[in-house]
């Protein structure tokens, strides 16, 4: 699909994109999309307060009234899923299947969404005293700030903004700066739900275009009750002391540095599917790509030629051809950013054993076209350490299992791990207390690709954020503890005697 068509589908206003200062382009050839312009202090402000306006009539509406809203939004995105997913490829440069499929995954949480809000439960609490009642009731929490990165610019929004849209809670979204278009196509999407609902407050969705100052707004705003950021750690290191200054809330979602572990009894078949589309998958954009592959010594020497030969056939070029799985870097930085990073391996021993090179010239000079990079290493080195945000994949090997899980937790990042085994006791040991340490942990299945009905997020300098599925709705409502006396008397809790008359 061109551009005008995908613009006219979702029903996009073109002159959003016109005689703005924030060029757009994509990263497929260089070509602009267009040039947004950039909102003002004031035009932050004023929506940020519309939202806090709104909040005081979304939070009345009945749940399964909300659940509707969100309904009809997803209603909207299954019948704008093809022109959506282009534009996803269009701005951020993925494969046009992860575009559709990242769109596939808004559908989902919208489905999500709507099942639970009529599902926000409460508890009721055995009362130590006679002739009283315990309960804990859930209420909207305010104004949700929703900071989202380039390489997933409209599902992680979803998961946020479908939530807090049930939960009561009017969203205020500041798109990454490279990605702004796919935020307002969300919007105008979202306006269309609206206006069949019926009856939804003003302000209660809203998107903030601009750059680093607009986001700080957005987190220093003591109307802005809770503020979800994607990005790296240095970013979240910035904005999680920011909002604890003024006791706000955030969910943090930063840096990733994801291993599998193979260990000798795998599926090398089954592992060398999962270990390609983890690695190379989004040009290894994703904060759940595979960074470091362990393999124990006894299948090293069988599995690492497949990889190469694997890597040898990877089909590379417009991400807008279904024939091609890896499109480009998003810009750039992202290019020397994997440079420097292969340069730093080669000087720490390691061996490039496929790729690592830019290709497809014919593309234009600001395209970054890369085969992805498999890097032997003969240990765990500092940059095997360091999160990379480009196709490199680092591979060494181990001999025991303790081995394995002591180099898989030795980092940083805390995001999502896995390991290939049919080996009964070395999964669950992995899946133990004592193995991963990471927010996310699969056997016989990659790091990548999770679904909405589990919690995503992870530990340690990854934020310790959930966004998405299980109870991570609880993140976007206040606890309200309630206790009644239904009797004649006043007993004191801890049977306290206080008597004074």
């Amino acid at each position: 699909m061109k551009l005008q068509d995908i613009i006219a589908a979702l029903d996009l206003d073109p002159a959003l994109l016109e005689g703005g200062t924030l060029e757009v382009r994509s990263p497929i050839d260089g070509a602009l999309i267009g040039r947004l312009r950039e909102d003002t202090a004031d035009e932050v402000d004023a929506k940020i307060g519309r939202a806090a306006e709104a909040f005081r009539a979304w939070r009345d509406v009945p749940a399964p009234r909300r659940g509707e809203l969100v309904r009809l939004f997803g209603e909207e995105l299954r019948a704008n899923k093809q022109a959506l997913g282009a534009l996803v490829t269009l701005e951020c440069g993925k494969s046009i299947q992860e575009g559709w499929g990242e769109v596939q995954e808004m559908i989902d949480i919208c489905d999500f969404a709507v099942g639970l809000s009529r599902q926000l439960y409460g508890l009721t609490i055995a009362s130590e005293r006679a002739g009283h009642r315990m309960s804990e009731s859930w209420h909207p929490l305010g104004v949700c700030g929703i900071i989202s990165a380039f390489n997933f610019p409209v599902a992680v929004w979803s998961w946020n903004a479908a939530l807090a849209l049930v939960c009561g809670d009017p969203c205020v979204w500041k798109p990454s700066e490279k990605t702004p278009v796919t935020a307002l196509a969300c919007q105008a999407l979202l306006e269309r739900a609206m206006a069949r609902f019926g009856g939804a407050p003003e302000g209660l969705s809203s998107v903030v275009v601009g750059g680093r100052a607009v986001g700080e707004q957005l987190v220093d705003d003591r109307r802005v009750a809770l503020v979800s950021a994607t990005g790296s750690t240095r970013m979240g290191r910035e904005v999680g002391p920011r909002l604890a200054r003024r006791f706000a809330r955030s969910i943090l979602e930063l840096g990733g540095n994801n291993a599998m572990i193979v260990a000798p009894s795998a599926d090398l078949e089954l592992a060398v599917r999962a270990i390609l589309f983890a690695a190379v998958g989004t040009a290894g954009q994703r904060c759940t790509s595979l960074r470091r592959l362990i393999v124990h010594e006894s299948v090293y020497d069988r599995l690492v030629p497949r990889l190469q030969a694997a890597y040898s056939q990877i089909r590379i070029g417009d991400p807008l051809e279904q024939a091609n799985l890896v499109g480009p870097l998003i810009d750039r930085d992202a290019f020397q950013g994997m440079m420097h990073a292969l340069a730093r391996a080669r000087e720490e021993r390691g061996r490039v054993l496929a790729g690592g090179e830019r290709v497809l010239p014919e593309k234009g000079p600001d395209a970054y076209y890369v085969s992805p990079a498999l890097v032997e290493m003969p240990a765990q080195t500092e940059v095997v350490r360091h999160e990379t945000f480009a196709p490199i994949l680092y591979v060494m090997r181990y001999r025991d299992f303790d081995e394995a899980v002591q180099v898989q937790n030795d980092v940083p990042q805390g995001l999502s791990s896995c390991i290939f085994t049919t080996d009964l006791r070395e999964a669950e040991r992995f899946l133990s207390a004592a193995g991963s340490d990471c927010g996310i942990a699969n056997v016989n299945i990659g790091p990548s690709g999770a679904e909405i009905g589990g919690a995503f997020g992870g530990e340690k300098e990854t934020g310790g954020g959930r966004e998405s599925g299980s109870d991570s709705w609880k993140a976007y409502m206040r606890r309200q503890t309630a206790t009644v006396n239904y009797s004649n008397a006043l007993p004191l809790a801890q049977g306290i005697k206080f008597e004074t008359i």
